[in-house]
């Protein structure tokens, strides 16, 4: 049935994307199907867990374009090579429409990023690693710490955002963006009936450089039951608040990209992660993570050949429980190769120290080929 669904929400893109694109001036215009796959190779010696696949780890499709003039819209979908979870299933990932008359004063609404962090937004492709950094995975709404489903950073709500103090080239020094958000993640309605406040600031002095800080405070609830301190067992609404802050820096010129960015976050977590939605009964936390974690990541990426062969390396670290024992680092090197505008081969080594296992450390290797529409 679902995949019913997808296939007929697809064709409808496709029919309105070619019916819009034949009406010069209609309403809504400009509009653009667009897309892009990522195909994958990895191998993992993680003693007793070693892996070595292919896999496709990412599909998207879009359909983008303005209404009258001042709107933006875009819808997009993601599909995965695994479709056996809820949180690799074909789903829908943005869903937005934005007011943009004004630049210092944007108004957007719907599902689509949280207003956190620098990497969050971007294009998996251009992130240049072979997943975003940890701290982004597990403290934005990816496969987030709190135990929801995965959500590729995004949430519903209602968002304000804007550049504004121009210097004498015209150039904009200041970007601010807030937003208010369910915080149950994607394709959810809000459970605690409390909202997510989400914003930050950043300060460009020289062009190419962003030096900012974020902050987001709210809760993720379930219904269900669970144990509480006096060894009975209660049912209900059971939140758990979230208080998070990042401090990132990012400086990109004539090809190099240098970003690192430090997330902290306070707030406990369920046991269960959301993969099915009997899961969102299970209302017990785990207690064995306790309610602090935090992360950091420091990158390059450096042109080898202008625009063609770019060398990389990370180090990217996260605490799931905020102490050195729980840390995970990864320390990163590899290289990219532009074919084309529309293809790109990402490989690197990784060597891995996870205090959490008996044999802390392990290898990985990972190669990519993305294509783009």
């Amino acid at each position: 049935m679902k995949k019913g669904i997808i296939m007929a929400l697809l064709a409808s893109m496709v029919m309105t994307s070619a019916n819009a694109q034949t009406k010069s001036g209609a309403w809504i215009n400009n509009v653009k199907l667009s897309g892009y796959a990522m195909t994958q190779y990895q191998y993992s010696g993680q003693a007793d867990a070693k892996s070595n696949s292919f896999n496709l780890r990412l599909g998207r499709i879009s359909l983008d374009g303005r209404a009258a003039e001042d709107w933006y819209w875009k819808v997009q979908l993601q599909f995965n090579g695994n479709t056996s979870t809820l949180g690799k299933s074909p789903k829908l990932v943005d869903a937005f429409a934005e007011w943009q008359k004004y630049d210092f004063f944007k108004v957007k609404v719907g599902q689509f990023k949280r207003p956190f962090a620098f990497e969050n937004p971007m294009n998996p492709i251009d992130q240049g690693f072979m997943s975003y950094a940890q701290n982004i995975m597990k403290l934005v709404y990816f496969t987030d710490r709190v135990g929801m489903h995965s959500s590729n950073g995004r949430d519903i709500g209602l968002q304000l955002q804007g550049d504004f103090l121009k210097n004498s080239n015209g150039r904009n020094l200041l970007h601010y963006q807030v937003g208010v958000f369910n915080g149950q993640g994607i394709n959810t309605k809000d459970v605690g009936q409390q909202k997510d406040i989400i914003g930050g600031v950043w300060v460009m002095p020289v062009a190419g450089m962003r030096i900012g800080m974020f902050g987001s405070e709210g809760s993720y609830s379930r219904k269900g039951s669970w144990t509480n301190d006096q060894g009975n067992t209660v049912s209900g609404i059971r939140r758990l608040p979230q208080h998070r802050y990042a401090i990132s820096g990012e400086y990109k010129v004539d090809g190099w990209t240098v970003r690192s960015e430090y997330i902290h976050s306070t707030g406990k977590a369920f046991k269960a992660t959301y993969n099915s939605s009997s899961d969102l009964s299970k209302a017990e936390v785990n207690e064995a993570i306790g309610n602090k974690a935090d992360g950091v990541y420091a990158l390059v990426i450096a042109p080898v050949i202008k625009q063609k062969l770019f060398a990389k390396a990370r180090y990217d670290m996260y605490r799931q429980s905020g102490t050195w024992g729980s840390s995970k680092t990864f320390y990163e090197v590899g290289a990219n190769y532009v074919f084309n505008k529309n293809v790109q081969l990402n490989a690197e080594y990784a060597r891995v120290n996870d205090r959490t296992l008996a044999d802390h450390n392990y290898d990985m290797v990972d190669i990519q080929l993305d294509f783009r529409f």
